[in-house]
């Protein structure tokens, strides 16, 4: 075994932090260190967190955004993370988050030559323009986060569907298909196990039993869900649907509930951490309904099937690749209609259903051992295929990354530069906030991305010479996050937490203040502060804008 390639697995996600892809990581690093392969974990630190594996767990810098994202930011041009990974003599780099993780990646790469394989598990355009106002800003960071993914060595899906999504949004080149797996072992829950269930939301023995499992928001397609069986409510049929899970539109999903007359016959379990405790919801079930056209694989459709609980679905959507209708699944038409249509049927032939159940049991259950060993095949025909490292040229990263560790090594050369250069510095940006120097609207030009990646390697200087403002802790997390926060949600937060969305110190890519300030600020000359023009032009060997 000692032979065995040693593989680093890179995501912003992992215990504790539980969602699809930290799952994903998690079983990837156990089925991999359990066959023998050195195996490596690299994610955002947390504060207080003791990890306990069997492999190294490699915390790097990150920032609080857990309330905007759920997790950690991690911080993805760290020198120290960088020199770990280094350390660790990696043969693959396989990354999961296609912004920060995959930019630690790519520059690891640099100093590694290990090909960088990445996963692509969500539908991340949609989140961006959720997030985002404007449609350039979001075509924008878009395009950034393709060419970021462009740039690995190898690149899987989850799905056709989430490969055909990625295409869409301009990616140019080859994917692979690798299907996530189940951990879950095939067959229900004790009897004992989903009595609990039973007794602990006073479900009623004489109706079927419908399931959601997942993130409480609507994009899951959960106002079908609650429009679908309002309409079978009023033709008469009698059910239990029952939520499982937690999220932002919680409270407005519960308002549905009771304003669609469903009040009574719905309950909300909140999140269930517990894996044995969420099989046992899925044993006590009678049919899954995940009407989810923003999901890429479907876990939970697996999830379902490995406890004999048939899913329904929207045809044509990645969850439903591989379910024969009547057979292995049940597909629905995206409208409340089509829903409440399959509920009425689900509710009159019980048998048919469990029927259906079993065979997906049978057909689309895939366990995570099989789904990492059939990883652990491709990782070798990689290294086969590139004997020497890495299928591409080494320094194709972004421009600022290219030369991420020489720009952390002169970090440490500020600290002996003139404090008079660190005063007129920060006077400036005091004096010309970068909210006015950046326009994030939807009339921004193509500048507009530029100055916002300069902001970034601005940041650890700033974060040296004063405090960031709201409107500057927003920029660099929306950078970091792909997600964007308003003054009145950042502004909510305590000193203790906003210090923590911070740049650590040592961590941050910087050029230098005068080239920096002339390329953020843009400002003509007639308005700039006469020390600053003579700054920038006796430091950066260049004129302000006329």
């Amino acid at each position: 075994m000692a032979d065995q390639p040693r593989i680093a697995l890179l995501n912003d996600s992992f215990p504790p932090t539980i969602d699809g892809v930290a799952n994903v990581v998690t079983n990837y690093a156990r089925i991999l260190h359990d066959d023998g392969y050195p195996v490596m974990v690299a994610t955002p630190e947390y504060p207080g967190v003791t990890d306990d594996y069997p492999y190294p767990v490699l915390r790097y810098a990150s920032m609080n955004t857990t309330r905007l994202v759920g997790y950690r930011a991690g911080y993805p041009f760290s020198a120290r993370a960088v020199s770990a990974i280094d350390d660790f003599h990696p043969d693959i780099l396989h990354t999961h988050c296609p912004v920060a993780s995959t930019l630690l990646a790519r520059t690891a790469r640099e100093g590694t030559g290990a090909p960088v394989v990445f996963t692509y598990h969500t539908k991340f355009d949609i989140d961006i323009r959720t997030a985002l106002k404007g449609e350039l800003l979001q075509n924008q960071l878009i395009t950034a986060m393709v060419r970021n993914i462009e740039a690995c060595d190898e690149v899987w899906t989850v799905s056709h569907g989430a490969g055909e999504n990625l295409r869409s949004l301009g990616f140019r080149g080859e994917y692979r298909v690798m299907e996530n797996g189940v951990d879950f072992p095939r067959g229900r829950a004790t009897e004992a196990e989903i009595a609990a269930i039973t007794q602990r939301h006073h479900l009623p023995q004489d109706r079927p039993v419908f399931l959601f499992i997942g993130r409480m928001r609507w994009y899951k397609g959960i106002r079908l869900i609650l429009d679908g069986l309002a309409r079978a409510r009023a033709q008469g049929a009698r059910f239990t649907m029952l939520f499982v899970g937690d999220g932002t539109d919680m409270a407005d999903i519960q308002a549905l509930a009771r304003e669609n007359g469903l009040w009574e016959d719905c309950f909300f379990a909140g999140a269930v951490r517990d894996r044995e405790l969420l099989r046992a919801y899925y044993s006590r079930a009678d049919l899954f309904l995940f009407p989810s056209t923003f999901d890429t694989n479907g876990i939970v459709v697996r999830e379902a099937a490995a406890c004999a609980l048939p899913a329904l679905l929207v045809r044509g959507s990645c969850a439903a690749e591989g379910i024969d209708d009547g057979q292995t699944g049940l597909l629905m038409d995206e409208n409340a209609q089509s829903l409440c249509a399959q509920a009425l049927w689900a509710c009159a032939h019980p048998d048919e259903i469990h029927r259906i159940g079993q065979t997906a049991q049978e057909r689309i259950y895939i366990s995570w051992e099989d789904a990492v060993r059939r990883a652990e095949k491709r990782y070798a025909d990689i290294l086969a295929e590139h004997p020497n490292g890495a299928a591409r040229p080494r320094r194709d990263v972004f421009p600022f990354l290219s030369d991420a560790l020489e720009a952390v090594t002169r970090l440490r050369e500020l600290s002996e530069q003139e404090e008079s250069a660190h005063g007129v510095y920060e006077e400036f940006f005091r004096s010309y906030n970068r909210m006015a120097a950046i326009d994030l609207g939807e009339g921004s030009d193509d500048s507009s991305y530029d100055d916002l990646r300069r902001v970034i390697m601005a940041s650890r200087y700033l974060d040296r010479c004063a405090q960031y403002s709201i409107d500057a802790a927003a920029r660099v997390l929306f950078l970091l996050t792909g997600q964007r926060w308003n003054q009145m949600e950042i502004a909510t937060f305590d000193e203790d937490e906003l210090e923590g969305m911070r740049v650590p110190a040592g961590e941050g890519a910087f050029l230098d203040p005068a080239s920096d300030a002339l390329c953020v600020a843009r400002i003509p000359r007639d308005e700039l502060d006469p020390r600053v023009c003579e700054l920038i032009e006796g430091a950066a060997g260049v004129s302000p804008a006329e």
